[in-house]
C-alpha cells in the first residue's frame, strides 16, 4: 500500500501512461510523467511516484507483463533513479555510465518488443 503522499498519485494512471509509453516504444522522464499527472516535479512528489512504480510493476508481473517502471528515467542521463536498480540480482554493476546504460536500453528492448506483440494488454 502507498503511503500518504502515494496515495495522491492514481496507480492505474501510471500503469496506462507506461502502457502507451511500452506500446510507442519510448522512456518518459520523472518529471513527465508527474507533468502527466497534473504534478510539478518536486523530490516528494518523485519519492512517491516511485513507490507507486513498485505497485505497478507488482500488478504488471501479475498480469504476466513485464516490469514498466524501467521507461521511467532521469533526464540527465535517460537512465532509472538509484531506487529502480536496489535488489535487482540480475545486475551488479553502477547505477550510472556505459555498463548501465547498455543493460537499461536491453530492459527497455525487451518491454517494447513484449508489448509489440500484445498491443491490446492492458486496456480497459
Amino acid at each position: 500500500m502507498a503511503g500518504a503522499a502515494g496515495a495522491l498519485i492514481d496507480p492505474d494512471h501510471v500503469a496506462a501512461l507506461l502502457h502507451a509509453r511500452a506500446r510507442a516504444g519510448e522512456s518518459v522522464t520523472y518529471s513527465e510523467v508527474l507533468g502527466a499527472l497534473g504534478y510539478a516535479f518536486s523530490r516528494p512528489k518523485m519519492r512517491a511516484l516511485c513507490v507507486v512504480l513498485m505497485d505497478v510493476d507488482a500488478a504488471e508481473r501479475g498480469a504476466g507483463r513485464p516490469d514498466l517502471a524501467v521507461l521511467v528515467v532521469r533526464q540527465s542521463d535517460r537512465l532509472p533513479g538509484q531506487g529502480w536498480w536496489i535488489g535487482r540480482s540480475d545486475y551488479k554493476g553502477l547505477f550510472v555510465g556505459a555498463e548501465a546504460a547498455a543493460y537499461v536500453a536491453r530492459e527497455q528492448r525487451g518491454v517494447f518488443a513484449w508489448w509489440r506483440e500484445h498491443p491490446r494488454a492492458g486496456a480497459a
